[in-house]
């Protein structure tokens, strides 16, 4: 009778894809600035990143355009700080 294996713990994919990951990690930066703000501001660029996250799993080099858009839109518009 053999013991069984214990299980090995995951630690994530096992490929890497640094434009990927980029991503990810701008579009999580993105929502933590768009948190602090009013509710009905914050409803509306979330909208607008919720948006964004979906074509990224279809067209990543395209989200990542619109992400650094509405990041430019972001940082330029008085009513999103």
């Amino acid at each position: 009778m053999t013991e069984p294996e214990t299980p090995v713990p995951w630690t994530g994919p096992e490929w890497d894809d640094p434009a990927l990951t980029r991503l990810a990690e701008r579009l999580r930066d993105a929502h933590r600035r768009v948190a602090p703000l009013p509710a009905e501001t914050r409803r509306r660029l979330i909208r607008h990143l919720l948006v964004i996250t979906d074509l990224a799993k279809r067209d990543p080099e395209l989200a990542a355009r619109k992400l650094e858009a509405f990041l430019a839109d972001f940082h330029r518009a008085p009513d999103a700080r």
